[in-house]
């Protein structure tokens, strides 16, 4: 079987030589969203709260094109430039998911892409 790739105007699109997702045996693999407006491909504003409420929403977006959704997430990585933002990053995050909750990992790192504060990428299924 082979591999799909997932492509929608509705999330930003790839700013390098990978795909928004690929699907492969009903599961769908996300590559890390960062908070960048779809229509403009531009950062937005605000602080973690608002850059994680639009990863989750680019997110979203893809797995919706991919026939999946935020109740199939199976684990998510988080990406923080500051560890300290962690709270703030999770209220938002675990507005997004009711009843079964995915497996995740949070991990702290030195600088994101075009410097934004959160980067979370996932596993679902569809």
């Amino acid at each position: 079987m082979n591999h799909k790739i997932v492509s929608t105007s509705n999330a930003p699109a790839a700013i390098g030589p990978y795909s928004q997702a690929t699907i492969y045996n009903n599961v769908v693999y996300c590559s890390g969203q960062i908070a960048l407006d779809p229509s403009t491909n531009e950062i937005i504003e605000g602080g973690v709260k608002e850059q994680t409420d639009r990863v989750m929403k680019n997110l979203s977006a893809v797995l919706a094109e991919a026939g999946s959704g935020v109740d199939k997430v199976l684990r998510c990585t988080i990406f923080l430039d500051d560890m300290n933002d962690f709270p703030l990053v999770n209220e938002v995050y675990g507005s997004y998911f009711k009843g079964n909750l995915p497996a995740r990992e949070t991990v702290a790192v030195e600088t994101l892409p075009k410097k934004v504060l959160v980067e979370i990428s996932c596993i679902a299924y569809i």
